[in-house]
């Protein structure tokens, strides 16, 4: 296994270079960057002040200059300030040294270094990410052993179903319906539209922030955990399923042994492995998909919706920073997920394959 481990770690290297020179090729071929939309809002400026002073009883000539654009020198000034005064290869190696040295740089339009905007975000992802992974074990396992111990019954079936829905809803779409129907739509007002925390959060008691605090996560707990699941729901049902038709349970139960024995005693154990080597790869897709959608939707001030702004403002360093950080974490956590399922099971071998 150590090997296995010594080679995937080799290979982080290569992936996040392939991953950041794809997305700076394409991040580059896409109009509407920073440099443009710079000199847009200088020209937008320029063209209101010539439109005051036309109003104000100013020449044609000066509503003439005030409307033809920059000259070239301001034009290479903005691009300096940017850094597009040097060729793109010369850009994506200046950026890849910056980050072997851990620096993300700063962003082009909140004027911070992208780390602190990292570290300012991070808790608000962490807690919907941590809450959203607790609640979907919570739910999902007792549900699937329910499920694997009632097979083939009315319940089931009903269940079965239940999950169908809740797994074909997209998650923006269930989160936008949970907003028009609870937080001020067309129906009902019972939970806050938008925020983790009240305007007047700091003046509230502890309990009384404990209160604020869960009362504006209701909302997006629920919308990220019912389409989360559904495939755990059923990976523990089948898991168990698989195990109940084994030869020890036969073993047990011809012992004399209770089914509630047979369950916890001897199935629980090997049933679970599988879900608990899941883990690290659940909290990847649960923190890199669907909470960033959420974070979007209700407005609240996490990764995702750093990432979002930074898309439409065409920030760069903070796409890329965000981008591998992301990766980073997320190849690691898929190197961990299997290193546990090596270290629960042995009989796993990832060398060996």
């Amino acid at each position: 296994m150590g090997r296995y481990v010594i080679k995937r770690l080799l290979l982080i290297l290569p992936t996040l270079f392939l991953i950041l020179l794809a997305n700076f090729v394409i991040v580059q071929a896409a109009p509407g960057g920073p440099v443009e939309q710079q000199i847009a809002m200088i020209e937008q400026g320029q063209k209101q002040q010539a439109s005051m002073k036309s109003a104000g009883g100013g020449t044609a000539q000066q509503t003439y200059q005030g409307t033809r654009g920059l000259s070239e020198e301001m034009v290479e000034s903005i691009k300096a300030q940017y850094g597009f005064d040097k060729p793109a290869p010369e850009r994506f190696w200046l950026m890849l040294k910056s980050y072997a040295q851990l620096d993300f740089g700063t962003s082009f339009f909140k004027g911070q270094s992208v780390t602190d905007l990292i570290l300012e975000k991070m808790p608000v992802s962490i807690s919907l990410g941590l809450w959203s992974t607790l609640l979907i074990y919570l739910i999902a396992i007792p549900l699937g052993i329910y499920k694997a111990c009632h097979h083939g019954s009315s319940m089931d079936k009903l269940s079965a179903l239940i999950l169908a829905i809740g797994h074909a809803i997209p998650v923006f779409v269930f989160a936008v319906i949970l907003l028009v129907f609870f937080a001020g739509g067309s129906y009902f007002n019972w939970f806050p539209l938008q925020g983790l925390t009240s305007e007047n959060f700091d003046q509230l008691s502890v309990l009384g922030k404990i209160k604020d605090y869960f009362w504006h996560l209701a909302l997006p707990l629920l919308a990220s955990t019912v389409g989360g699941f559904a495939g755990l729901t059923y990976l523990t049902k089948f898991s168990f399923l698989e195990e109940l038709g084994k030869q020890y349970v036969l073993t047990a139960r011809a012992k004399g042994l209770g089914e509630r024995q047979v369950l916890y005693g001897h199935v629980f154990r090997n049933a679970m492995l599988i879900i608990i080597a899941g883990v690290p790869a659940a909290i990847v897709g649960i923190f890199f998909t669907g909470n960033f959608l959420i974070e979007i939707i209700f407005k609240l001030d996490g990764l995702g919706l750093l990432g979002f702004e930074a898309i439409q403002q065409r920030d760069y360093p903070v796409i890329f920073g965000t981008l591998f950080i992301f990766t980073l974490v997320g190849l690691v956590l898929q190197l961990i997920s299997d290193v546990s399922y090596h270290l629960i099971d042995p009989r796993i071998d990832f060398e060996e394959r």
